[in-house]
């Protein structure tokens, strides 16, 4: 199957050059990257630039004029891409591209139409941070599950993988992050079989780069109500 990887990116010059030749080094054989890039300011554009030239045709860059969040970013690459398996693959190095393998397998196998990897199922590393964090993804997910009847661990993941025919399915109207708990939702509603896998993480701190906050919790929040009682 043609798999494609679809990298929303915003003021990730430090990390989008080592990122691409993760994904492009990554066990499986990658048909297309579609970077967003969502309207970056701290040289990021510039960097993209570059690597078109080097990276060649399997890379596809694709620019908002305006920033308008995680949601919107991946709204966009979406339509881009045309692998019959499609990742999600955040540009900051706190997931593994060598995982790939793993997160495809349950698709390949005919068990799975969406997988999900999981940062609390068991993996080979993940790094210690903030508890506040944590405790807040769990509490989202367990909230989340309330409302969808699923029993996933980790709904806030970045690793989400679908069958490019569930995504065609779903219109996405978050623009920021309250795509995750949207996309649970949808995608409990059109009862595919969805598989966990366990994955590694390596977040980062806020002073390495970190975005999401308070606001994007409350808004989550929001969106799991929405999209699972009103929409």
């Amino acid at each position: 199957m043609r798999i494609s990887v679809v990298v929303p990116c915003y003021n990730e010059r430090a990390t989008i050059r080592e990122l691409v030749f993760a994904v492009r080094a990554a066990p499986v054989a990658i048909a297309e990257i579609i970077v967003v890039d969502d309207a970056s300011t701290d040289g990021t554009r510039e960097e993209l630039e570059h690597l078109l030239t080097e990276v060649g045709t399997t890379l596809t860059v694709m620019r908002h004029e305006k920033n308008q969040g995680k949601g919107a970013a991946l709204r966009t690459g979406f339509a881009r891409a045309t692998g019959e398996i499609v990742i999600i693959q955040d540009a900051d190095l706190e997931y593994d591209p060598t995982e790939y393998p793993k997160l495809i397998q349950p698709i390949l196998a005919g068990k799975a139409a969406v997988v999900y990897g999981s940062r609390f199922l068991g993996s080979d590393g993940r790094r210690a941070l903030y508890f506040w964090h944590t405790l807040g993804n769990r509490a989202l997910t367990f909230f989340s599950n309330l409302c969808t009847n699923l029993n996933l661990t980790d709904m806030e993941t970045c690793y989400k993988v679908f069958r490019r025919d569930v995504l065609t399915r779903i219109r996405i109207q978050e623009s920021r992050f309250g795509f995750e708990p949207e996309i649970t939702a949808k995608i409990a509603k059109l009862k595919v079989p969805i598989y966990e896998v366990g994955i590694s993480y390596h977040g980062r701190t806020y002073a390495e780069g970190k975005k999401i906050g308070l606001r994007d919790g409350a808004r989550a929040m929001y969106a799991i109500l929405k999209y699972n009682l009103f929409n």
